[in-house]
Parts: C-alpha cells; sequence; structure tokens
C-alpha cells in the first residue's frame, strides 16, 4: 500500500521540480531580455552621457534573484525524495548565494533609489 503511494509522490515531485526548474529557466531569459530592452532605451536616452549601469544590472539581478527563488523550491523539492550529500550541499549553496544577493541588491535598490530622489529634488530645485 505504502509503495504505490511513494511512487506517486516521487511522480508529483519530479514534474514540479521540472515545472519549477522551467520556471526558474524562463525567469533568466525573460530577465535577459527585458534587461536588454532597458540598456536599449537608456543607451537612446544617454548618448553622451554617463549610462547609468547600475539599473540595467539591477533589473536582471532581480530577475535572477526571482529565478533563484524557483530553483531553490525545485532543490527543496526534490531533496524531500531521496536526499543525497551532493543534494544537500546544492541546495545550502543556492540558499547562500541567493541571501547574499537578495541582499545586496536590496541595498543597492535603495541607494539607487535614494538617488534618484535625490537627483529630482535637485531638478526640481534647479527648475525654480
Amino acid at each position: 500500500m505504502v509503495e504505490p503511494l511513494e511512487q506517486l509522490l516521487e511522480e508529483i515531485v519530479l514534474l514540479t521540480t521540472f515545472c519549477l526548474e522551467a520556471i526558474s529557466v524562463l525567469c533568466v531569459v525573460v530577465g535577459l531580455f527585458k534587461a536588454a530592452l532597458l540598456a536599449t532605451r537608456l543607451t537612446q536616452r544617454h548618448r553622451g552621457d554617463e549610462f547609468p549601469f547600475n539599473q540595467v544590472r539591477l533589473r536582471f539581478g532581480l530577475w535572477l534573484a526571482l529565478a533563484l527563488e524557483f530553483q531553490l523550491g525545485a532543490d527543496i523539492l526534490s531533496t524531500t525524495v531521496a536526499p543525497t550529500t551532493q543534494d544537500l550541499i546544492k541546495l545550502a549553496l543556492i540558499a547562500v548565494i541567493r541571501t547574499f544577493l537578495n541582499y545586496f541588491l536590496g541595498r543597492e535598490m535603495a541607494t539607487e533609489m535614494a538617488l534618484a530622489k535625490e537627483q529630482r529634488q535637485l531638478d526640481r530645485d534647479v527648475a525654480e
């Protein structure tokens, strides 16, 4: 009785893991295209000016962080069925990478938003 349920669980985990990994890949691809589109728009807007590289990097980084979330979910599921030492190490590495990436992205986004706010205020002060 238990064996068919275990097989069903393994099949569900495999299918769900595949879906999560596919979504992760899709996030990277979408992020790449969105970052490239943003870079193209910014290049046209900032001809001769300093290119705002951080905006593009942050945009792509957010998509990478989202992809890592899905990858982490897939790895958690795969380790529930038959965890190996390699699976657990991989899971730990992804969790550490995701944590650092999210931490630094959050800090950089806050810095970028503060700089943008300062720039808007400066533009208002100059216009007055």
